[in-house]
């Protein structure tokens, strides 16, 4: 899977085909297993993997058999698709594969097809009795869009893979806005006035309830996903399961799913403490909206000095991305162990460009050594910039 055919983790945007077409095929060649389960679909630029995660922690809760499938993975490609929080067994990825093998060649489909077939599939087979589908990238054209689910979730709207999916807000918004299905609700965790035209034109269009879930009072909960900036992902969960029809959700389920997200699921790299002196975050945001998030939260945090370990994939657009960080820190440049990971001397001098004085390495793991070996007991190290930097490291 990852080196016959194209996939998107290793070559970015020639890895993409726009199109449903070999998607539908290959749905049709294995019964229509997307037809066989329930679902809820989730798209967005910032918040969605957070958001799914949350959403199959409170149904795990509820007593549910949940189905989960995002992307990218951080360790391993298995993390993608789990059944409550246990990842898909070796033998039946090696035995779908096998089996269709003449199919996948014969039509070259592309890695992240081969994957939504494969969780389509699996759902099917174990008979969940719900999955959180995570959009991979925009939402009209996504592969995973060929579900018809109970309802939709879109987060946060921001600046990413502008190379495809549109040059401002509302192009993007409209790419995302894809995945809004005839008559299924559509939830809107974060509302961003310029764009509440955009997705409330797409829902009359499909006479779909539509919900922005600022407007409604929901309770205050704590999760185990840190960072301020779950507050929005939260509202948007809780309003999404509040128009899931036929399932028994209880306070108690939503309080207890929140607060066991990492525990239920798995889910690794979000505002992730990895140890305590020094304190050593990671987070895998990557784009201006998720970076500015986390970022402000790093100025709350406290600490004697600053240490940020920064890799970056080579289409990031660092004009927009490095402004954003703090000159005074000190900054340790990483190529993440990935194709299309930014040589680290390149970043090094383009971030001395605007001030931010550091030093390039041979690699994620000899940066991260490098900043312990700098930081003081009450210093902060960060890590991130990319997936891919955080993914080393977690």
């Amino acid at each position: 899977m990852f080196s016959q055919l194209p996939m998107y983790q290793q070559k970015g945007k020639r890895a993409f085909n726009g199109k449903l077409d070999k998607i539908k095929k290959f749905a049709s060649h294995l019964n229509h297993p997307e037809n066989k389960f329930k679902s809820i679909h989730v798209a967005g630029t910032n918040g969605k993997g957070s958001s799914s995660h949350m959403l199959a922690s409170i149904l795990q809760e509820a007593g549910y058999k949940v189905g989960l499938y995002t992307s990218p993975h951080l360790k391993d490609y298995r993390e993608r698709i789990k059944i409550n929080g246990k990842i898909i067994p070796k033998k039946t990825v090696v035995d779908f594969i096998v089996g269709n093998k003449v199919f996948l060649e014969k039509n070259k489909l592309s890695f992240f097809e081969m994957s939504v077939g494969l969780a389509f599939d699996y759902f099917a087979n174990k008979k969940v009795d719900i999955a959180i589908i995570e959009v991979g990238l925009g939402g009209r054209l996504d592969s995973t869009n060929i579900i018809t689910p109970e309802v939709s979730l879109i987060t946060n709207i921001g600046f990413d893979h502008i190379d495809f999916l549109g040059n401002t807000l509302e192009e993007i918004a409209l790419e995302k806005a894809g995945i809004i299905k005839e008559n299924v609700p559509v939830v809107i965790s974060e509302t961003q006035a310029e764009l509440i035209e955009t997705f409330n034109a797409v829902a009359r269009e499909r006479s779909s309830k539509i919900i922005f879930a600022e407007n409604r009072v929901v309770a205050s909960y704590k999760s185990s996903l840190h960072g301020n900036y779950q507050a929005k992902n939260i509202k948007g969960v809780v309003v999404t399961l509040s128009e899931l029809k036929g399932y028994r959700i209880f306070e108690r389920h939503i309080r207890d799913g929140l607060l066991n997200v990492t525990k239920n699921t798995g889910l690794l790299g979000r505002w992730q403490i990895l140890q305590k002196r020094p304190l050593v975050i990671c987070d895998t945001a990557h784009n201006t909206e998720g970076l500015s998030m986390v970022l402000n939260q790093l100025q709350q945090q406290r600490f004697e000095n600053l240490h940020l370990v920064l890799g970056f994939v080579k289409e990031k657009n660092l004009e927009a991305i490095l402004p954003l960080f703090p000159r005074d820190a000190k900054y340790y440049f990483a190529k993440p162990d990935i194709p299309r990971g930014l040589n680290a001397e390149i970043l090094c001098e383009k971030a001395e460009v605007l001030g931010l004085n550091g030093v390039a390495y041979q690699s994620v793991k000899g940066a991260v050594k490098a900043a312990i070996n700098d930081a003081l007991p009450s210093d902060l190290i960060f890590i991130g910039g990319s997936t891919f930097t955080v993914a080393e490291v977690v």
